[in-house]
């Protein structure tokens, strides 16, 4: 595409604008297209959710008091739908108190802003909050492409996102159930939200990954890899009881079994006293499963092996 001029006509960013009032709606409309922003309006909360389900906006302005589903409903029922969890919600209202603050940011909303609308703050922001929310898209774009298996949830369990590999583990999970009226994603959220509060008392070390038994479906681990904000906390997701890793790891290296057992679990991250406590050997035999190892991976060193197996272990 091109402009006027005969050059490449850079892409406009998306904002979509929700409020029920049309003069408002009309006033940001202009001063948005004036700022070269393609502008989308929805004057209800049910008419914005069924535009992003047709057109995935860079950015939602939303009116906080408006009929039901009011801006607070709207932005939890937005975050809520699969791609549309990076996209900022900036609120607009005339309240002010700090209530009405917590419950915008609560909400999934990264800002606020009260009426009447300075047009020089909001576009301020704008560009503040678009530069954000594309680097944030960039590197979940570039951790979907390695082709790992990562995960991101709230504080209370819930998934914000995952790579396009996990989710086809956790639909696969989901289809199952661990209990009596219990699914394996019930179970997930309610385990990590309990491991991610007891991480956050932990005064120093760092926490153990978390092996969840998910019954017929066997065990899984959850390996702390960050916290990308105060409330998305990444993690590396493996099985821990696929019956192939060990043998997926000794036909491809030509390790012994018990080679392959250690290789496993270096590739999890543990310690080589960790391994002997699991394996139930000496850490000097552990040493010395780890020197073949690395003669047989041509590698040096732990982090090389651990790199090396995760390479065979996360296609299966």
């Amino acid at each position: 595409m091109t402009d006027a001029a005969g050059s490449p006509a850079a892409s406009r960013d998306i904002v979509l604008v929700v409020d029920d009032s049309p003069e408002t709606l009309g006033f940001l409309t202009k001063a948005l297209e004036t700022s070269g922003v393609t502008v989308l309006v929805a004057t209800s909360g049910t008419a914005a959710l069924a535009i992003c389900d047709r057109i995935t906006p860079d950015m939602v302005l939303m009116d906080a008091v408006m009929p039901a589903p009011d801006g607070f409903e709207t932005c939890r029922l937005l975050k809520a739908r699969r791609g549309l969890e990076h996209v900022p919600v900036i609120f607009m209202t005339g309240l002010s108190e700090t209530e009405h603050v917590v419950h915008a940011l609560e909400s999934g909303g990264v800002d606020f802003l009260t009426k009447p609308i300075n047009l020089d703050e909001l576009q301020a922001r704008i560009r503040v909050h678009l530069a954000n929310a594309r680097q944030v898209q960039s590197a979940r774009i570039a951790l979907d492409a390695a082709g790992r298996h990562l995960i991101a949830v709230s504080a209370d369990g819930n998934i914000k996102w995952s790579t396009p590999q996990t989710s086809q583990v956790l639909e696969a999970l989901d289809r199952g159930t661990v209990a009596a009226g219990e699914t394996a994603l019930d179970r997930i959220r309610t385990a990590l939200a309990g491991w991610i509060a007891a991480a956050s008392r932990q005064a120093t070390g760092r926490p153990d990954p978390l092996v969840l038994d998910l019954g017929p479906a066997g065990q899984y681990e959850f390996a702390p890899i960050g916290s990308i904000s105060a409330d998305e906390h990444l993690f590396r997701l493996t099985s821990a009881s696929h019956p192939g890793q060990t043998d997926a790891l000794r036909q491809r290296f030509g390790l012994t079994p018990r080679e392959a057992d250690v290789l496993t679990w270096i590739s999890r991250g543990k310690s080589n006293k960790d391994i002997g406590d699991i394996l139930g050997l000496s850490p000097r035999t552990v040493n010395k499963h780890l020197e073949q190892i690395y003669v047989k991976l041509g590698v040096e060193n732990r982090a090389s092996a651990a790199v090396r197996a995760s390479e065979v272990l996360r296609d299966l």
